[in-house]
């Protein structure tokens, strides 16, 4: 079959009939979707650049025995992609709190910031009051939307923060980590912010179980290793709080599976101490995968009749390419690429906005002419004309697997270069990968999905989500709409009696 396969390859018909399908479903496109976005969902794979994308979908298919390189991720099938200019007010390279409040708040920060303007100044505490920034979360459940975060980080990590936060420093997740000068001028740790400032989120899973409880408490599922003991200096149990409100808590997969949610209005899932472990890692029995979170957070908000906004964060493809561990990183792509099928069997496009995106890259690349169906992890098929050495086809511009033999670059052919925390040599040795300048593409689907075109700045992202669904500012639009979908899909009759019905309201 693979030599029926090879042959099949060199027919020009294959490829010509394979553009004239693409071309007619192209055509399709040219009826623009109009509707009002009765759900907005994003999905952000932090650090998931270009690269890291071409290489999930080579993944991807590898792992189902093809050759990789014609796989569709899920996100490759959305039919609108644009690319996103991801720079910090202060910084070319930025970071994830600054670009955070880029497209969740529609306004472009400083880097360390989340959910304030750039007049707001990194850990000075006095510059906040004055300089916050509301994010679509806020506005969609103040348009009376259920509303959910779902997150493979800490829930007050960067990116989870921006949308319910309004703080100078990113690394102030619990009271314990702020400076006494900080909480004397009144700031307030993130974990606080998210149980206080929207007190209403229906939906917040993730990790980040110590920033919640007093100072030593135990955990529960790490009793007796202290470093995952609560954090906060207030005395403050916000889980209980949480729970004595109103809302179900779970800490294990178990618990979070044997929900009903339909008997769920209000949940509060923290499934680690920290972050969640990495997809190749997670212990099945106690976490839930990515998919599994999403699939239940949105059974939870489609409840409501006026519709949801989900943030979804796969966050932890940053933290694998930081760690120069790329199968660590893609596998955490292709978990979010799951993710998002399974996001896209539960909605329909046709009131459903979904976006995917990323906040910015990574120096992260692969290369090295390496033949169709070569592991993405694996050897290029060429040594160094310099050194005389063999190469992964995965390298880092700089990062922790910089490292010299001898005085000499390490033969890769000597180590396991495809285990799972393998960490892909790098050109300039640094303890932390960082975080890569470029554009990163952002895949759209769905009501007014066309607007997300050509090459835009991040922050107008969150403009568009809200135009499409008539939240926050641009709402002039949906008048003539009265809050439905667009007249133009439905009969003239019915216009004007939603017309009518609008005016006398």
């Amino acid at each position: 079959s693979l030599i029926v396969f090879l042959l099949i390859l060199k027919d020009p018909d294959f490829w010509k009939e394979w553009a004239q399908r693409t071309l007619k479903n192209a055509l399709t496109l040219q009826d623009l979707n109009k509707n009002v976005a009765k759900n907005i969902i994003l999905f952000l794979g932090d650090g998931m650049g270009v690269p890291t994308v071409t290489a999930a979908r080579i993944l991807k298919g590898q792992m189902s025995g093809q050759n990789g390189e014609e796989t569709q991720l899920e996100m490759d099938k959305f039919p609108y992609v644009a690319l996103s200019k991801t720079y910090n007010t202060n910084a070319q390279v930025p970071d994830s709190a600054g670009t955070a409040t880029a497209y969740l708040c529609g306004v472009k920060a400083n880097e360390g910031t989340v959910g304030v303007s750039a007049a707001a100044v990194r850990s000075q505490c006095n510059t906040t009051q004055g300089n916050e920034v509301k994010s679509i979360l806020k506005w969609a459940k103040d348009a009376g939307k259920s509303v959910g975060i779902v997150t493979t980080t800490r829930v007050n990590h960067a990116t989870p923060s921006a949308a319910y936060a309004h703080c100078v420093d990113r690394d102030w997740y619990s009271d314990g980590d702020m400076p006494p000068e900080a909480l004397q001028s009144g700031c307030k740790d993130i974990a606080r912010q998210l149980f206080e400032n929207i007190p209403d989120i229906n939906v917040i899973m993730g990790g980040g179980r110590r920033s919640m409880y007093p100072r030593n408490t135990p955990d529960v599922e790490y009793p007796g290793d202290k470093k995952h003991n609560g954090t906060r200096k207030d005395g403050r149990n916000l889980v209980a709080e949480w729970t004595d409100r109103k809302g179900y808590y779970a800490w294990n997969r178990k618990e979070l599976l044997s929900l009903n949610p339909n008997d769920v209005d209000y949940l509060l899932g923290l499934f680690e101490p920290g972050d969640l472990p990495y997809e190749l890692e997670r212990n099945k029995e106690t976490d839930p995968s990515l998919t599994e979170m999403v699939d239940v957070a949105i059974k939870i908000l489609r409840k409501n009749e006026r519709g949801f906004y989900l943030l979804v964060e796969g966050g932890r493809i940053d933290h694998g390419h930081h760690e120069g561990k790329a199968k660590q990183a893609l596998h955490e792509a292709v978990e979010m690429d799951r993710a998002i099928t399974r996001a896209g069997l539960l909605t329909s496009i046709y009131d459903t906005l979904t976006v995917v995106t990323a906040d910015h890259s990574h120096v992260f690349s692969f290369g090295g002419y390496t033949p169709r169906g070569n592991s993405i992890f694996g050897l290029a098929p060429i040594v160094s004309d310099v050194d005389q050495k063999p190469f992964t086809s995965i390298l880092y511009g700089n990062g922790p697997g910089f490292k010299l033999v001898n005085g000499t670059r390490e033969n890769v052919s000597t180590v396991h270069y495809e285990q799972n925390n393998y960490q892909a040599q790098s050109a300039v040795p640094l303890s932390m990968e960082t975080h890569g300048g470029e554009d990163v593409a952002i895949f759209s689907k769905g009501p007014m999905a066309h607007l997300l075109h050509g090459v835009q700045e991040q922050h107008y992202i969150p403009h568009v989500m809200a135009y499409a669904a008539c939240i926050g500012q641009n709402k002039d639009h949906c008048r003539a709409n009265s809050g439905s979908p667009s007249l133009s899909h439905i009969s003239p009759t019915l216009a004007f009696l939603l017309s009518v019905k609008w005016l006398l309201c």
